[in-house]
């Protein structure tokens, strides 16, 4: 299955706008990053996963590997997972670009250690 075929597929019609956002991010704003399909998930890798989009019927997870090891000034970070952390996104308006790149970059610069 594609990314592409999982959105069309596993995403709830109401939450897809959130998915093109994320997606559009994680083009603009880490190039080198690759987009593929694991454990079932669309995950975007480097060296190793970074991150995830993981959809569920109350909205999008946007999951970081290393979230724990992250500064987070705008405290949106969740999760009690020995090293991941992730983001709850409703909806659209919900989408905060500034922290979400801010998060993008350091899930990138922590994987090229």
């Amino acid at each position: 299955m594609t990314v592409d075929e999982f959105v069309d597929s596993k995403v709830l019609p109401e939450y897809k706008g959130i998915v093109v956002e994320l997606r559009k991010l994680m083009r603009d704003d880490a190039p080198r990053v690759r987009e593929v399909m694991s454990y079932g998930l669309p995950m975007y890798t480097l060296n190793g996963p970074i991150a995830w989009i993981s959809p569920n019927k109350t909205g999008i997870t946007f999951g970081f590997r290393d979230g724990k090891a992250f500064e987070d000034k705008y405290g949106l970070l969740r999760g009690a997972a020995k090293h991941a952390k992730h983001v709850r996104i409703k909806s659209t308006a919900d989408v905060n670009k500034a922290a979400l790149r801010y998060y993008v970059k350091q899930a990138v610069r922590l994987d090229q250690r």
